[in-house]
């Protein structure tokens, strides 16, 4: 994933440098917003190229030890339940705990460094989570822990 983004960046950044060429050839460069832009987005690109040139060598792929384990522990598939729901929240949800450089909301993939899977590592089904946050105290219970991806349990059900 991260790899597909060093890529990706490598493109972007020939793209934007040949655009930042053609802005650079229009004249004074002062007042040239064009100009300007690029510059910023290539410096955002390098320093993102950087990061992960740096952060790519010392990644490691860590083996899944606990695939028949029913407690938590980095890699899992969580569903919890929210036992201080609000009107505006989803009372069930399901999280998978991965590492810091993976984390994505869109996936459900939590930070092992969050709040919430730092209160659900080594926890098993039916225990329950306290979170404070600061003003704010919530309350899971665990409902299922697995090491298979749900979208995988669900398309060998078929």
């Amino acid at each position: 994933m991260l790899q597909a983004e060093l890529k990706a960046l490598w493109e972007k950044r020939g793209e934007v440098t040949k655009a930042l060429t053609v802005a650079a050839a229009e004249g004074d460069r002062s007042e040239n917003a064009e100009y300007i832009y690029r510059k910023k987005e290539l410096r955002e690109i390098d320093r993102r190229l950087r990061y992960l040139q740096n952060r790519l060598p010392d990644l490691k792929i860590v083996p899944i030890q606990q695939q028949d384990s029913k407690q938590i522990f980095f890699g899992a598939w969580i569903t919890v339940k929210c036992l201080t729901v609000k009107t505006d929240t989803v009372a069930e949800a399901t999280y998978r705990i991965v590492g810091p450089d993976e984390f994505d909301p869109d996936k459900n993939y939590i930070s092992l460094d969050s709040p919430l899977a730092k209160g659900l590592l080594k926890k098993t089904i039916d225990d329950e989570v306290i979170i404070h946050t600061d003003d704010t105290e919530l309350r899971y219970v665990v409902i299922d822990v697995n090491y298979t991806s749900p979208d995988i349990k669900n398309n060998n059900n078929e």
